[in-house]
């Protein structure tokens, strides 16, 4: 009885997840009267199914669809490789590694990053430039001083840990028009940086970092400690037990997080809204903009919206079947 019960309600939960899919799917292929008769539901039965709403949008009818298709792409890969390579780096050295970062030597990044900011200003230098001087001395005197042995807290992996997740609590319309801000001003110094792939690239690697590092520790922290440890005995460099012995223990949990940290860049919104105009717009943003484009025709938006959602459904498809598999649960210890 109770078996009966929650396989009717997961059967109903599996309605509700795939319908609005389907209604996308069946809506792309209705020609405009069964659109606006009144509902329908079976090709064939209520409507005859046709392909113009397909070669509408692979004309160009409704604007330049493959070239925001190829934007999202490149951008998508480009950054998940960056994130992946460079925030496993940082979750396997958080994981083989102690961190202790004395709280005030951040305080005194903070105070050097702003005062410093303000006084290269006053001295005449850009902002640009300045914003650079600030950092660059900001960093350097927090490193330093962190070797010194300050009152006051002393942070570890596990607050790195959490400063990183930190980063995602945010309000993203923060983050994002401070960025503009910055693309902003490095665009008057005579480098273009708005609407442009580098800039859509590093912002989406930036964004996609606090994820890649919480998920690779949890995978790295799975693999067993006494290959590395051999390896060291034997002499082996750092860098070679790293991309030699981890990295290929660890390659079903970097597809995974490849996989879902794809998955965020393809579909977000805000970022691409204030960062890009023409040049590199994304699929999300030309989506946006189809209901404006010649009105509601919406067997031409199911049409674009199923070409949109089709890569992240086959990256949906291909995680659940690692994860039945046991290659992202564990199964490599």
């Amino acid at each position: 009885m109770k078996r009966g019960a929650v396989f009717l309600l997961c059967l109903a939960w599996l309605f509700v997840t795939l319908f609005p899919i389907y209604w996308a799917l069946v809506t792309s292929f209705k020609p405009p009267p069964a659109v606006n008769g009144g509902p329908t539901y079976l090709p064939w039965i209520d409507f005859q199914p046709t392909l113009q709403a397909w070669i509408d949008a692979f004309s160009g009818i409704r604007g330049d669809f493959v070239r925001p298709f190829v934007n999202s792409t490149l951008i998508g890969l480009s950054a998940t490789v960056l994130a992946v390579a460079f925030g496993s780096m940082a979750a396997y050295a958080l994981v083989r590694y102690t961190f202790r970062v004395r709280l005030l030597a951040g305080v005194l990044f903070a105070l050097l990053g702003i005062g410093g900011f303000l006084l290269f200003r006053d001295l005449g230098l850009s902002r640009a430039d300045s914003l650079g001087a600030a950092f660059v001395l900001a960093l350097a005197a927090s490193i330093l001083a962190n070797r010194l042995p300050l009152p006051g807290p002393v942070l570890g992996n596990n607050d790195v840990v959490f400063w990183f997740l930190s980063q995602r609590m945010f309000p993203p319309i923060v983050t994002a028009f401070a960025l503009y801000l910055l693309y902003s001003e490095i665009g008057r110094e005579g480098v273009k940086a708005l609407d442009t792939f580098w800039g859509m690239t590093f912002c989406y690697t930036a964004f996609s970092l606090p994820i890649v590092v919480w998920l690779m520790r949890d995978f790295f922290q799975a693999l067993p400690v006494e290959i590395e440890e051999a390896a060291l005995v034997d002499d082996v460099p750092r860098i070679r037990i790293f991309l030699e012995i981890v990295v290929p223990m660890a390659r079903p949990g970097i597809v995974a997080t490849a996989m879902i940290t794809l998955g965020f860049v393809w579909n977000e919104f805000l970022f691409a809204l204030l960062l890009t105009t023409s040049d590199w717009q994304t699929l999300p943003i030309f989506l946006s903009g189809q209901n404006s484009y010649r009105g509601d025709e919406w067997w031409a938006i199911s049409a674009a919206a199923m070409i949109a959602i089709a890569p992240m459904m086959v990256m949906a498809v291909l995680l659940a079947r690692l994860m039945r598999s046991g290659l992202v649960l564990g199964g490599i210890r």
